[in-house]
């Protein structure tokens, strides 16, 4: 038995074998698996590899608690004769928290039989400063029927009376050396609480950095472009989104716009809007016609990100006289009120053919004519497929709905309708499309 602590056992059980004293003894060598295992965190602001060299143990602070001045200076002097460094001791089992919570001991070697106040009634009083369960505390008994009741109270090893030299050198290097691990780890977890804390909340910094950056690339204001009143709406369904609309005059007064939602969300769906709104508004403003926007915009999608795709791109001018163009590439239809016969046309996309080298053919532009009244609404696909707590679909057809029994009254009614339906809708359930809409009437 002797033999196997020197060689540095954490524990023995001693044949035959208790139940109890075994489950008690495999959670304690449990927890010095755990500590030790867990280690292995990398170094980073205040996380630290953990090592224990023979210096930590040797001079790491021992309580000796016995209520007899004999065996504490017995005790004392074993200690320092094996070359342990800072060695404190007290006759006084009531004192003994009051120290611990003061100089916090690496480990207490406790006497169970005393007067006043035994040890097991210590130990119920150190739980109380060692909140995470772990009491470092050897217990020093002459009863072996005391041992498995103070493993079970939390202590972590036992020596019997009388004391032997070489037992009791091997028992407290290996409880020292879980000790100081133990501790070592638990400051390590809150360094390393404290650098994730510190990350998130950077990381919190930066996104919403990103989000008002990318909020900051759509239009400030709508033009309201003589006859025409036009509105726009954007609710990403994460913090950074990957639908965007825009919407300016030219210099011949044609107003030209677009609505485009990418396939994918988030940072990288929003790096890519905002390199495409970029090259959209230099096409935009140089009078470049809507194919060659069109053509431009694949390019570049195809050459930056070719795992993106649009589903939902939607070109448009319109002039003074109401006549324009449009292309329309995606999964949903646009949709286009006519005031005069209060119906709704349905303004569908086209179906992009690929190439070999992995580009799309050109879509053609298709004539746009608006009249007094007319309503032109184009939508992302997010928002037909808002979803509501039963995981029911809003759907093109509900959408339509609010546009036929709402368009009469303009296009500043439409919009609040569209924003009521969404919010009576969903009812705050997470969604997973970006919702943006743009509605074009001309007024007069």
């Amino acid at each position: 038995m002797e033999e196997g602590v020197h060689a540095g056992f954490f524990r023995y059980l001693a044949k035959p074998i208790q139940v109890h004293e075994f489950l008690d003894t495999w959670e304690c060598c449990s927890e010095l698996r755990h500590t030790d295992t867990s280690s292995g965190v990398a170094r980073n602001k205040g996380v630290r590899k953990i090592m224990i060299d023979a210096a930590d143990i040797l001079n790491a602070p021992i309580l000796v608690v016995d209520d007899k001045e004999a065996n504490v200076e017995l005790l004392q002097g074993m200690l320092r004769v094996a070359g342990y460094t800072s060695v404190h001791s007290t006759t006084d089992p009531k004192a003994v928290c009051a120290l611990h919570r003061k100089n916090r001991y690496s480990l207490i070697l406790l006497d169970l039989q005393m007067p006043e106040m035994n040890g097991f009634q210590v130990m119920e009083g150190l739980k109380e400063i060692e909140t995470d369960g772990y009491l470092p505390v050897l217990v020093l008994t002459a009863h072996p029927d005391h041992k498995l009741r103070a493993l079970e109270a939390g202590a972590k090893d036992f020596l019997s009376k009388p004391f032997d030299l070489a037992e009791l050198r091997a028992r407290l290097h290996n409880l020292l050396e879980v000790r100081l691990l133990h501790l070592e780890s638990k400051a390590n977890s809150k360094a390393l609480d404290k650098m994730m804390k510190e990350l998130e909340a950077s990381r919190q910094r930066e996104l919403a950095l990103a989000q008002e950056t990318q909020k900051a690339l759509l239009p400030r204001f709508i033009p309201q472009l003589g006859n025409y009143k036009i509105h726009a709406f954007n609710n990403p369904t994460r913090p950074l989104g990957g639908s965007f609309y825009d919407i300016l005059q030219r210099s011949s007064g044609e107003c030209v716009g677009v609505l485009a939602d990418l396939s994918s969300k988030g940072m990288s769906a929003a790096l890519f809007g905002a390199m495409m709104q970029g090259a959209l508004r230099t096409k935009f403003r140089t009078g470049m016609e809507l194919p060659q926007i069109r053509d431009g915009l694949d390019a570049l999608l195809h050459e930056k990100a070719p795992g993106l795709e649009f589903t939902t791109l939607f070109l448009f001018t319109v002039g003074r006289d109401g006549t324009g163009q449009f292309i329309s590439v995606g999964k949903n239809p646009a949709h286009l009120y006519r005031a005069a016969t209060k119906t709704i046309e349905q303004l569908v996309p086209d179906v992009p053919v690929p190439e070999e080298d992995g580009s799309f053919t050109s879509s053609q532009p298709h004539a746009l004519h608006l009249e007094k009244g007319d309503i032109l609404v184009v939508s992302s696909d997010g928002f037909a497929d808002v979803e509501n707590l039963r995981n029911h679909r809003f759907g093109e057809e509900r959408l339509r709905e609010i546009i036929q029994r709402e368009a009469h009254l303009g296009s500043d009614a439409l919009e609040k309708s569209f924003l009521k339906a969404i919010q009576d809708f969903t009812m705050g359930t997470p969604q997973t499309g970006d919702i943006t809409f743009v509605i074009v009437e001309k007024s007069h």
